[in-house]
């Protein structure tokens, strides 16, 4: 059974950068789809980034489009979320998700 664990988050100045960590156990994420999602205080859960099975297209929401990037480290089992030029809207859990497993959530809070 699939399994997903975050981390890397934590307090960043506005315009700074963070890299969150996703490591997968108990199955494989290679061949699968992969999503990046995040929920701030008061809001509904929103998809912000997809990687399509076979790693063939990310699909960005326009929120985070040309400041967050997906990467797969198959060897490591792990995908990470890279995030730059950070804005306070940012600021929530994120979570990521393969083959309906979520992971537990990882805080980021950016300040101005």
């Amino acid at each position: 059974q699939l399994q997903l664990v975050e981390s890397g988050g934590g307090l960043v100045q506005s315009g700074g950068s963070l890299r969150l960590s996703c490591v997968a156990s108990g199955s494989t994420l290679d061949h699968y789809a992969i999503g990046w999602f995040r929920q701030a205080p008061g809001k509904e859960r929103e998809g912000i980034l997809c990687l399509s099975d076979g790693d063939t297209s990310t699909t960005y929401a326009d929120s985070v489009k040309g400041r967050f990037t997906i990467i797969k480290d198959n060897a490591k089992n792990t995908v990470y979320l890279q995030m730059n030029n950070l804005k306070r809207e940012d600021t929530a859990v994120y979570y990521c998700w393969s083959r309906n497993a979520w992971g537990q959530g990882t805080q980021v809070t950016v300040s101005s």
